[in-house]
């Protein structure tokens, strides 16, 4: 609620959570302030009301652009100075402070215990995972969508992804420029391909590791649907395992295209209903839904066996296609995994049976409001 703490009761867990949220500033939100203690929270209202701001808002928590993939520039209130996102989180080695905020026209700042810190920094102090409507379509979209949740999967596992990923894109970007320009020079090629391939490696390993991993976790779910996963790449982007060569033996084709065509930048993830053997985009609306929930939660359950803290789950609308049972099976995960999860939905009943502050959000004016339920 604006100016406003909206308590929950203390709950004891052994992985980092959010003791108290404020939010500044953010899309519809002026002022926020939360206490949840660590419990899940579960925002109903109606849509446009703004509950979907305010996870986005816990998502900025975690390294990349949050739930939405916006720009900085985009998640502040229209005609406001900047927004500003501050978390007190309890975690077994000690409370931590986090920070992250943006000015109008300047770049994203992070704090971490009152010192500046890259972003990269974030995913070793809260690991956020999130699902939101948009990634119902996740099995049936482009390729892009599916890389970009596996890369989300792959960094909770390995925050040293990202700067693999970055190393690569950076690479990718100069060669594809030299291919733009007709330029003939081998040796500059040479250097650059030189660097793919050594991120590019150290991509498909994590991707490779984090999938495997998952596929464990996977092995223990008895209410969600089990799907087989798999990294696959189009035949025409599959280096045989030696990516430098690929590339060097493609520079006339991909000079033609202008682009780069091999590499793990067109990398897939598969999945096939394993008890079914029906492939994910085959199945209906309702089994998608339960194939992605079913991948989130394992991914949530590798995490706290390996690291010790279950990450914060962000669920925006979560209960769209999932039937009753299936539905509190998800809050029985919850609950089992100690983890804090934020979620949303637009009437209370979608909560029936999880333990969690719940909030109520409304619209007045332009602005969200939030109002603990009686």
């Amino acid at each position: 609620m604006r100016r406003r703490a909206v308590r929950g009761s203390p709950q004891a867990s052994a992985a980092a959570v959010i003791r108290s949220l404020r939010i500044a500033g953010f899309r519809s939100h002026a002022e926020v302030r939360l206490v949840p203690e660590g419990r899940p929270v579960a925002l109903w209202g109606a849509n446009g009301a703004g509950k979907t701001n305010l996870i986005e808002a816990v998502s900025m928590l975690s390294p990349g652009r949050g739930l939405r993939a916006a720009a900085p520039e985009d998640l502040a209130r229209r005609g406001g100075p900047g927004w500003k996102v501050a978390a007190e989180l309890a975690a077994p080695g000690g409370d931590r402070a986090v920070e992250t905020w943006a000015a109008a026209g300047e770049p994203r700042q992070v704090r971490i215990d009152g010192k500046a810190a890259p972003q990269a920094a974030l995913a070793g102090v809260l690991r956020v995972l999130w699902l939101t409507p948009a990634m119902d379509r996740l099995w049936t979209e482009a390729p892009e969508g599916r890389r970009r949740f596996l890369d989300r999967l792959t960094l909770s596992f390995d925050p040293g992804h990202a700067a693999a990923a970055q190393d690569y894109d950076r690479a990718m970007r100069e060669r594809n420029r030299l291919l733009r320009d007709q330029v003939a020079d081998a040796r500059w090629y040479a250097a650059l391909e030189a660097q793919m391939a050594a991120a590019g490696a150290r991509m498909a390993a994590a991707r490779a590791a984090a999938v495997a991993r998952i596929a464990r976790a996977l092995a223990a779910e008895a209410v969600f649907p089990v799907p087989d996963l798999a990294v696959t790449l189009p035949q025409d982007a599959d280096d045989g395992g030696d990516l430098a060569a690929a590339l060097a033996a493609g520079r006339r084709r991909d000079m033609a295209a202008g682009r780069t065509l091999a590499g793990p930048h067109r990398a897939d993830l598969s999945a096939v209903w394993a008890a079914k053997g029906v492939p994910a985009a085959l199945c209906s609306t309702g089994e998608q839904k339960a194939l992605l929930v079913s991948v989130v939660l394992a991914n949530a359950r590798a995490l706290a066996e390996d690291t010790g803290q279950a990450p914060a789950l962000l669920l925006d609308e979560v209960a769209a296609h999932l039937d009753p049972d299936r539905r509190a099976a998800l809050h029985r995960a919850i609950g089992a995994l100690g983890c804090q999860a934020f979620i949303t939905g637009t009437e209370p009943a979608l909560f029936e049976g999880l333990d969690a502050l719940r909030l109520r959000v409304t619209e007045r004016g332009g602005e969200s409001v939030l109002e603990a339920d009686p």
